[in-house]
């Protein structure tokens, strides 16, 4: 029997693992629609509903024009106007509030003057990210009242979007979505599928085979490249049924750019499989790559915002290379010439894990 036939009775075995486990098949068609589904709502990095106190102590027209700017603002829930500061610190420290804005006495009067008054901001930073963001919204309301005496000339500000001109946040998280369905999918199958075999004893006929180990490797593979490409069409499907949203760039790059990323999670896979004894054991282990480099990717913070040692371990992460990747595609409408140093990096990383994961299978013949 000749390697390529061999090779072509191990995939369809494969195929029928799959196939007659009442699981797997499920899960492969729910899980991507419910990601695509569920997650671009969830998986917002816009801060809404920030609670606000405020502490007027002018009581003119001018500081009830901003109080009225923040009230109507989408941003915010206006809490109400409090007598004093220490009220609205109470607040706070009760949870009711997430910022306070006082605005101090004689601030229409500077305003007219053309002084700068000081308008106090004090967010609660137990939710950074919330604090933060909520004080730099607060910071443009302010300051767009202040120059609203200033001539139209002055105060105009012009801004252009490139890209994702409407500021859709789902447009930006649809690519990391598909980073994130493909590292889960083609990641831990293949991780289960050895040491389910080993498990199961199956591993020990194989193992008396003269079959060589790329071809048992190859149709370990093969079959999680084709779900990959599955879950990539029924994703960018339900993006453009769903959301109107569709990509940019060249298709063939983005299924260029799943099916190298494909190759390197299923063959980290399967050497974590090689070895390891138990169940258990495999999952734990992918665990812990898979959060280091998703997190460590610049999936959701920019990756020049690391510290410099961290920064570093994105030469060698290819989920960064991916997501950069996958973006630029996506998001900008991109060209291979654009990414052409992300693909050859992915594919160098990907070829060294598939030779890793033939060479660590020890078979015993």
């Amino acid at each position: 029997m000749t390697a390529m036939k061999t090779l072509k009775f191990l995939i369809r075995k494969e195929f029928l693992q799959i196939r007659r486990n009442a699981f797997l098949p499920r899960l492969i068609i729910i899980f991507p629609i419910m990601m695509m589904c569920v997650m671009p709502w969830v998986m917002n990095m816009e801060v809404k509903n920030v609670i606000v106190d405020v502490v007027d102590n002018d009581r003119s027209t001018r500081s009830q024009q901003l109080v009225h700017s923040i009230e109507a603002s989408n941003y915010f829930i206006f809490n109400g106007q409090m007598p004093t500061y220490q009220d609205a610190l109470n607040d706070i420290e009760m949870s009711r509030a997430d910022i306070v804005v006082v605005i101090p006495q004689h601030y229409s009067r500077d305003l007219t003057q053309g002084k700068q008054p000081q308008v106090l901001i004090a967010a609660n930073a137990v939710n950074g990210t919330k604090g933060a963001m909520g004080s730099a919204y607060l910071t443009q309301i302010v300051t767009a009242n202040a120059m609203a005496n200033i001539s139209s000339i002055q105060s105009r500000v012009s801004t252009l979007f490139l890209y994702n001109k409407g500021m859709n946040f789902k447009v930006f998280m649809i690519p990391a979505l598909l980073a994130i369905v493909l590292m889960l999918m083609c990641g831990f199958l293949p991780t289960l599928n050895i040491v389910g075999e080993k498990e199961a004893g199956t591993i020990e006929q194989i193992n008396v085979t003269p079959v060589p180990k790329w071809a048992f490797i190859l149709a370990k593979l093969i079959p999680y490249w084709m779900i990959a490409l599955f879950v990539i069409v029924v994703c960018l499907l339900l993006s453009w049924l769903i959301y109107g949203i569709t990509c940019q760039g060249p298709l063939w790059l983005v299924f260029l750019l799943a099916m190298v990323l494909a190759l390197f999670w299923s063959s980290f896979g399967l050497i974590i499989s090689n070895y390891s004894d138990t169940m258990q054991q495999a999952i734990f282990v992918m665990w812990f790559f898979v959060v280091l480099m998703l997190l460590l990717s610049g999936l959701f913070t920019p990756t020049r915002s690391m510290p410099d040692w961290a920064y570093a371990t994105t030469y060698v992460n290819p989920m960064h290379y991916f997501v950069d990747a996958i973006r630029t595609v996506f998001v900008r409408g991109g060209g291979l010439g654009s990414i052409a140093h992300q693909v050859l990096a992915l594919l160098g990383i990907s070829s060294v894990m598939a030779i890793w994961a033939v060479k660590s299978y020890k078979k015993n013949s």
